[in-house]
């Protein structure tokens, strides 16, 4: 997963990692070259007292450097340009899947996860490639080339780096080897520490409603001591890397100096290449213990590639359709043919054989006990789900022929939990149609009983409103809801219980307001109140996700046991009768 991940996301930046490669060649080979330099100024000018020797090579030791440096400095500008990037369109793609997944998907990953994948999991991916592009080239080239330069100062001592090395390499690829499953499991406890959180955050009002401080921060300190638990067994295992590296270049130094000096001693060879063959050695094991810092972040990377892949591997159960058709001009009428909705697995469905029309300039009202399915079937006319079975018609035509944005464009949705984004008043209401006036935002405010309020703000439309609408009460934040659709004037109004956030009074100064406004359009109304859906043109009775009832306020008290139920739990037998 992770190699074809970096295949696909580093593929549009060849040209800098080219680039890098050629730098880090040029900057390799000038570091392998200082050491066999030092080693002549040692020889050829030290021992002998040749000070002119001393300087030229000197100088060309300074030059070599200068190279090395700038080589150095561009392959890491390069690198990071390249990795930077990467993780930038890594970003971008999971946001881009992340959009087109329906309900569906969403319920599946969870969105504190989405998060840890859109963060944490691509920071991860991101720091490797910055490691890859700055280490990955220059490690192997190094040992490769300190080995070759090592053994042109003394083949005599060969054998310590064939003895050095592969113990180094065996040594790292076991603790490695067991910081993998580590790491899987810390990103997974990374999303539990998030999902707790963001929980609690959240339902931060029912928490201190129910005194529950104590058993949130006792749940929250299990999810943390878990996290903290798999850091500190994965962070155990890399602080063994560093000093089992050490320890190895230690004794090989040790081996070098002990037995070069030997060879000194009976003059077979001299002290400038038992320096060079120091320093050759310190640079191959410093470019093993490069490559294992490579390895310790490989790992995680690797978990982190595969979340991440996951998401975009993942395609929406809600696809557009490859040859859409056009929305009619009767865009505004709706009909359910034997819909049916299940989710995978599920023992029964959802929602199962729905038939209604709803005909433009009426008004449809959907009522029913908690969990009958009224949300879903609302959810099924924009394509927020798809039918498992059946269909679902606007304008005549199935919604899952229609062109995705042209759909939702037809359709105003106030959803149940009303929803603000960070920014205006006015950016919000005009969330749905950029381009509206202020005249077109105030004639909305007026109609959803919200002008009053937004006027009594300190900047009118342009007050902040903070993320999920806090600023405001739920009340208003429903009325702005309400707004934000009407706003855009569609042909199809879905109204999933936004109603019930007001109190009596305004419910109905909305719903009378609305009626001009909606008089060409299709209007469908989940609610609970019987005084909201009463004037309704008809109402469609839920029950197990199965229609019980199907007509007028009248026609349902008479016909439809389940609808009397709902009436008369909420009036008297004289009010339902009216």
């Amino acid at each position: 997963m992770l190699i074809r991940l970096l295949r696909t996301f580093l593929a549009p930046y060849r040209a800098q990692l080219a680039g890098v490669v050629v730098l880090q060649l040029i900057s390799v080979i000038a570091m392998l070259y200082l050491p066999s330099l030092n080693a002549d100024i040692i020889d050829n000018g030290v021992t002998k007292g040749d000070v002119g020797y001393i300087w030229n090579t000197g100088l060309w030791m300074l030059l070599v450097s200068a190279v090395q440096i700038l080589a150095s400095a561009s392959s890491v500008y390069l690198g990071a340009q390249a990795a930077m990037a990467a993780g930038r369109d890594v970003r971008a793609a999971l946001l881009h899947r992340v959009g087109t997944f329906s309900a569906r998907e969403v319920g599946l990953f969870g969105a504190p996860s989405l998060i840890t994948r859109n963060t944490n999991d691509v920071q991860q991916v991101q720091l490797l490639i910055v490691m890859s592009v700055t280490v990955l080239v220059m490690a192997p080239i190094m040992c490769v080339g300190g080995i070759v330069m090592a053994l042109r100062q003394s083949l005599g001592l060969s054998w310590v780096l064939v003895v050095a090395v592969p113990v180094l390499a065996l040594t790292m690829g076991l603790i490695i080897s067991r910081m993998v499953p580590g790491f899987r499991l810390m990103q997974e406890r990374i999303d539990g520490v998030n999902r707790v959180l963001r929980e609690q955050i959240t339902g931060i009002r029912v928490v201190r409603a129910f005194v529950r401080e104590r058993q949130e921060t006792w749940r929250f300190g299990v999810a943390n001591s878990a996290l903290t638990d798999s850091a500190l067994y994965v962070g155990r295992l890399a602080a063994l890397l560093y000093p089992t590296v050490m320890l190895i270049s230690n004794v090989t130094t040790v081996a070098v100096i002990w037995f070069g000096g030997h060879r000194i001693d009976s003059g077979s060879m001299q002290v400038g290449a038992l320096t060079a063959m120091l320093s050759y050695i310190m640079q191959i094991l410093m470019a093993v213990m490069m490559a294992s810092f490579l390895a310790m972040l490989a790992p995680r990377a690797a978990v982190s590639a595969e979340r991440i892949s996951e998401v975009l591997d993942t395609e929406s159960s809600v696809q557009p359709p490859r040859l859409p058709q056009p929305l009619t001009e009767d865009a505004g009428r709706v009909e359910f043919s034997f819909a049916e909705f299940k989710y995978p697995g599920a023992e029964k469905p959802v929602l199962r054989s729905v038939q209604f029309r709803v005909e433009p300039g009426t008004t449809t009202a959907i009522v029913g006990s908690t969990g009958a399915g009224k949300t879903t079937l609302i959810n099924l006319i924009p394509r927020l789900i798809d039918v498992t079975d059946g269909a679902v018609y606007v304008g005549g035509t199935d919604v899952r022929h229609i062109d995705l944005e042209q759909l939702r464009g037809s359709i105003g949705l106030v959803p149940q939990r009303a929803y603000l984004f960070s920014g205006t008043v006015a950016s919000n209401l005009r969330y749905g149609k950029p381009a509206a006036t202020d005249d077109e935002l105030w004639h909305a405010l007026e109609i959803a009983q919200a002008a009053d309020f937004v006027r009594d703000m300190p900047q009118g439309l342009d007050t902040p409103v903070a993320q999920g609408g806090t600023t405001v009460s739920g009340g208003q934040r429903q009325r702005l809801a309400i707004a934000r659709a009407l706003v855009r004037r569609p042909r199809i109004y879905l109204f999933d219980d936004c109603f019930s956030a007001l109190d009596v009074a305004t419910d109905a100064r909305v719903r009378e307001a609305l009626r001009p406004e909606t008089a060409d359009a299709a209007v469908i109304t989940v609610a609970q109140r019987i005084s909201t859906v009463r004037e309704a043109d008809q109402i469609v009775v839920l029950e197990d996700g199965a229609i019980v009832g199907l007509g007028t306020h009248d026609h349902l008290v008479r016909e439809c046991k389940e609808y009397r139920e709902i009436v008369e739990s909420q009036l008297s037998v004289t009010e339902a009768a009216r």
